[in-house]
């Protein structure tokens, strides 16, 4: 059973808010305790008003030197990025993290992000999911650039790299244009975890394709373990093995753990905390020590990287 935290770090009116030395002594916490990865974010729910300390990106760079094991996963929204960019800071944490970092891409759309990056009147439903899906197969493709041995650096024989093993992206599409390859070496595990939340119907068949991870909402035990069965179903349809993805059920509200609260019938649970340090610390000392004595949290991890710790397939293949 795989565990996962989702940090929002934005503080909303009425929150102390976090800050960095907070932050780390609460993800070393998780670390040693087994918790496979956090999910930082650094956007508050739609209409609230907040204030973030950091970008999510640049604290997972920050958290990476301070931690050894724990998977570092950041939101970055679609709307507020390129997609050449965004590979690429990526594919740097990775390099950063030793394997360790991953991306949260949401398909739920934030007016106020599409009007800092002029587009006051952001997009349809329909132009705003295709946008999505095209961005996120660009970031992919990119991280494939690479072949595991491609860099020779062979300077006696004048050869940086095999242009048999470089395969440029080329990609031209509805909403971007896209030579590549990434400028940034292959990731330490093939390629960042790429992690799925805020899914509609319309977006399921596209996630199981593309998605390492997959968080849904929590509901009845009956309803989890029918979401989670249908995903896995659209997965098998798509041609995807058993094992290549995850889905994780999120529990959040009340740091207190529920008596009933197990996997029903998913990959694992992902706790949702906010930037509130009473709730971090409650989680810490209540629900943390429960987890391990049900032997749900464990300090043991199989392998180095975030993929070998979740049990994935490389991510690298072309």
């Amino acid at each position: 059973m795989h565990l996962a935290i989702s940090l929002d770090i934005a503080a909303t009116d009425g929150q102390a808010g976090l800050d960095f030395r907070r932050i780390a002594g609460f993800v070393r916490k998780m670390e040693a305790a087994g918790i496979d990865l956090v999910v930082v974010s650094d956007a508050a729910p739609s209409g609230a008003r907040s204030t973030s300390p950091f970008e999510a990106t640049t604290l997972l760079a920050a958290l990476a030197t301070v931690t050894d094991k724990i998977g570092l996963v950041a939101s970055a929204s679609t709307l507020a990025h390129q997609p050449y960019n965004l590979a690429r800071r990526f594919a740097s944490l990775d390099i950063i993290s030793h394997g360790r970092a991953g991306w949260s891409a949401t398909m739920v759309q934030d007016p106020r992000q599409a009007a800092n990056f002029s587009r006051p009147e952001g997009f349809s439903d329909d132009d705003f999911r295709r946008r999505a899906e095209e961005f996120i197969g660009i970031v992919q493709g990119l991280w494939r650039g690479w072949d595991a041995d491609a860099l020779l650096f062979d300077k006696a024989g004048g050869r940086f790299h095999d242009p048999q093993k470089m395969h440029l992206l080329d990609h031209k599409g509805g909403f971007f244009s896209v030579r590549g390859p990434l400028n940034v070496a292959r990731s330490p595990q093939d390629a960042p975890v790429l992690v799925m939340s805020g899914l509609s119907e319309a977006d399921l068949d596209f996630a199981v394709r593309v998605a390492d991870v997959v968080l849904i909402a929590e509901g009845s035990p009956e309803a989890t373990r029918a979401a989670c069965d249908d995903l896995r179903g659209r997965a098998l349809a798509a041609g995807r093995e058993p094992d290549a993805m995850k889905v994780l059920m999120t529990v959040a509200g009340d740091p207190e753990l529920k008596a009933e609260v197990g996997p029903n019938g998913c990959d694992g649970l992902n706790f949702t905390l906010p930037a509130d340090p009473p709730a971090l610390e409650a989680f810490a000392d209540r629900v943390l020590p429960e987890l391990q004595r049900r032997g749900l949290a464990q300090s043991a991890r199989a392998g180095a990287t975030l993929r070998q710790h979740l049990g994935l397939e490389a991510g690298g293949k072309p």
